[in-house]
């Protein structure tokens, strides 16, 4: 393959990256109802791609699930824990009446979609800025390493059957690279060493996540999750990575005590 075609998609892809990065890092920043809002709108996009999908002749129903976990989620950070989990989940259950195909994968992954939106928001509200820039830059750090990584120097493949482009040198410098950021923030907050290996814990979440996506496709036949963001393809396939790291520190939070929940 030609050096052109290896990196002929970088360009768009580092500035939708950048536009996405602005965003987010904007809405993080400010907190509070506007990260909430977009949070819960990108969860509403990634169930309407999800369910497009798995069942492409149910339009109509992937719009309408689409709004309906946009409001669950953007209802349920409001609510004690009690009343917010089945809100989070109500709405993949109604996915399972709504589909005629995959409508238990759907329901699966749809809530996995929404606990995990859930999980960001409440990371944000209950741990603070600094922690959730920590998730984030984790994420951001295993992707763009992995993928300069894989693209540089190619190699054995991770998970071939599933994603053929993902290989271990990519998955290796992602870890390296969530080290590197884990370690950044261990010394800034005077944490302990277990921080770095929380965050190499949560960089193999996010590539896990991200397989767990490429196998939905790969089973669907298809690409992309849709083409709503040039040179990436869909919400899932953006964010498919930082949902299910954001899932997995929601549930070991406890067990390693990262991030901590603040107190004000």
């Amino acid at each position: 393959m030609s050096s052109s075609g290896r990196w002929g998609d970088l360009a768009v892809r580092i500035g939708s990256a950048a536009i996405l990065i602005l965003i987010g890092f904007g809405a993080v920043v400010t907190g509070g109802l506007v990260f909430h809002l977009l949070v819960a709108l990108c969860v509403g996009l990634m169930v309407w791609e999800l369910a497009r999908i798995l069942d492409p002749q149910a339009r109509a129903a992937a719009v309408q699930l689409a709004v309906l976990a946009t409001i669950a989620v953007g209802t349920a950070i409001y609510l004690p824990a009690n009343f917010a989990f089945p809100i989070l989940i109500a709405p993949a259950l109604v996915g399972i009446s709504q589909l005629s195909q995959n409508k238990w994968l759907f329901a699966a992954y749809m809530a996995a979609i929404t606990l995990a939106g859930f999980a960001m928001m409440s990371m944000r509200d209950g741990s603070g800025l600094v922690w959730m820039l920590w998730l984030m830059l984790v994420v951001i750090a295993t992707d763009v390493a992995g993928y300069f990584a894989g693209k540089a120097f190619g190699g054995p493949k991770f998970m071939p059957r599933i994603s053929p482009k993902k290989t271990w040198s990519g998955t290796s410098a992602g870890w390296a690279a969530a080290a590197v950021v884990g370690s950044g923030f261990m010394i800034q907050l005077g944490a302990g060493i277990g921080l770095v290996l929380v965050s190499v814990a949560v960089s193999f979440a996010a590539q896990l996540g991200d397989i767990a996506e490429s196998a939905i496709k790969r089973y669907a036949g298809v690409k992309d999750a849709s083409a709503l963001i040039p040179g990436h393809g869909g919400l899932m396939d953006r964010f498919d990575g930082l949902m299910a790291a954001a899932l997995f520190v929601l549930l070991t939070a406890q067990l390693t005590g990262y991030p901590p929940v603040r107190i004000d």
